[in-house]
């Protein structure tokens, strides 16, 4: 599922206002974490390798999807380049699951009460594809208040292995068991889930900036205050692709804005978005691992020369996959690492951020025989891309705009 020409409906302006030229999940990579003869190579590119549109099927409505949802139909290609047609492969409905969009209260004045809430309506589009034994759930959600979040969802069955003993205390001492079990006779291997995507973002048009908004603490504030530290914010716009290297730190921490420099906010700041990390993970294995070689646009905390999980590059049409164009038999000449060291400038530029999603599975008993779905994500949320709340216009709910439900009894 590719998102083309994002575009957001400005409730001051009318005008609809471009935010993203295209986004789509470039690469995944999937390392599994057994160095033994049958195993060590199991370390899958799921879309370079497979094919996360070839490998989707069709979505089951009133389970995959809600009820009221609509379906777009997907093309796929025969062996000998004929098209076909296979019903169901996205799904498309409204979501309100009783969240809050924006609320607030005042204490009573007077017996009268002021209380205000608006509720969260978000519109989804979802695709699944079932690599193998593992299946992705991809969702792309578009919220009335700007923000897009990109939520990736894992289930399926795990791959697992045999073994003689049936719980762990009928482990020798002397045998390594770093595989979990998960059943019976049954090992569920440890393995990794490195999702990769590729976001050309356009706001307001395709020549933007990155800034990275760095927040430091300041120390000795020179008797000022009892406080004795603050908490700062020191903008640095990236001049080139090295710049724009993020290494996510808790105790570091940074906001990462995409910036139109040539249209201006009415107090006179940029137009932009921010990319909001969820929960996520960075790959353990050794830089010169053969696996990593082919998937080293996951790197993280690793050298300068190196690629961290954000990344921004310069718009180059032939960089559409992080594992590069040729994933078989690959050795990690030509990806996302390697395109990152020509060192492009990229300030006022049309630039495409590439964010990697990142999960450590470490299999247990209720991942057996099939496994509970897991998810993470990311936002693309709005930064003084409005004037103000663009939602302030956006009616409450009322008992009569809501269908009626009732449980139905029991004889």
């Amino acid at each position: 599922m590719v998102i083309s020409k994002a575009m957001v409906l400005d409730s001051e302006t009318g005008e609809f206002r471009s935010v993203m030229y295209k986004g789509f999940a470039s690469e995944v990579f999937v390392p599994y974490m057994d160095y033994r003869q049958n195993w060590y190579f199991k370390s899958f590119m799921d879309a370079g390798e497979f094919g996360l549109g070839a490998m989707a099927l069709a979505l089951v409505p009133l389970n995959d999807c809600p009820r009221y949802s609509y379906y777009l139909d997907g093309v796929f290609v025969y062996a000998d380049g004929r098209p076909y047609i296979q019903p169901n492969m996205i799904c498309i409905f409204e979501k309100y699951a009783g969240d809050i969009d924006w609320r607030h209260s005042e204490p009573p004045v007077n017996g009268f009460d002021h209380n205000q809430a608006r509720p969260r309506i978000t519109v989804v589009a979802r695709m699944a594809a079932s690599v193998g034994n593992y299946d992705y759930i991809f969702d792309w959600e578009f919220q009335m208040d700007g923000l897009i979040r990109v939520q990736v969802s894992l289930s399926g069955m795990l791959m697992v292995k045999g073994t003689p003993y049936e719980n762990p205390n009928q482990v020798p001492s002397n045998v390594e068991m770093s595989t979990p079990l998960v059943s019976e006779n049954v090992l569920g291997v440890v393995h990794d889930h490195f999702i990769t995507f590729h976001l050309d973002m356009d706001i307001d048009s395709s020549n933007n900036s990155f800034v990275n908004i760095n927040l430091v603490k300041e120390e000795n504030l020179g008797g000022q205050s009892p406080r004795k530290s603050i908490l700062k914010a020191k903008r640095q716009v990236a001049k080139n692709e090295e710049d724009a290297r993020i290494k996510l730190k808790l105790y570091d921490p940074s906001e990462f804005h995409f910036i139109n420099p040539s249209r201006f906010s009415r107090l006179g700041k940029p137009t932009g978005y921010k990319l909001v990390p969820r929960a996520t993970a960075a790959s353990l294995l050794d830089l010169d691992d053969p696996p990593q070689l082919r998937a080293a646009f996951t790197n993280n905390q690793v050298p300068v020369i190196g690629l961290f999980s954000i990344q921004m590059l310069f718009c180059n049409r032939s960089e559409p996959w992080a594992g590069g164009f040729l994933v078989y038999q690959s050795k990690g000449e030509d990806t996302l690492a390697v395109w990152s060291d020509r060192n492009r400038p990229i300030e006022n530029k049309d630039i495409v951020l590439w964010y990697t999603l990142g999960f450590h599975h470490l299999p247990c008993q209720e991942d057996f025989p099939v496994m509970p779905t897991v998810s993470s994500s990311f936002d693309l949320k709005p930064v003084n891309f409005f004037e103000s709340n663009p939602i302030l216009g956006v009616m409450p709910n009322f008992e009569k705009d809501l269908p009626i439900c009732w449980a139905s009894t029991s004889q």
